[in-house]
């Protein structure tokens, strides 16, 4: 599956959020849409949260 298809699904899925349950489903869908791809992200390992802490709070690694 390549990244065009994945793309019209999640078009296709807030589209119908949007137009079923009106701007707040839209919202709604798009924070559960990010949370999940972190949640993703942190479960697959490419996110090391004591970066993206240190970046949050404004510290620079030399690495």
């Amino acid at each position: 599956m390549n990244l065009t298809v994945v793309g019209i699904g999640i078009g296709a899925f807030v589209a119908f959020m949007s137009f079923q349950f009106g701007p707040g489903g839209f919202i709604g869908s798009i924070i559960f849409m990010a949370i999940g791809a972190i949640l993703g992200r942190l479960v697959e390992g490419k996110v090391d949260l004591r970066r993206v802490w240190d970046a949050l709070t404004g510290r620079r690694s030399s690495s």
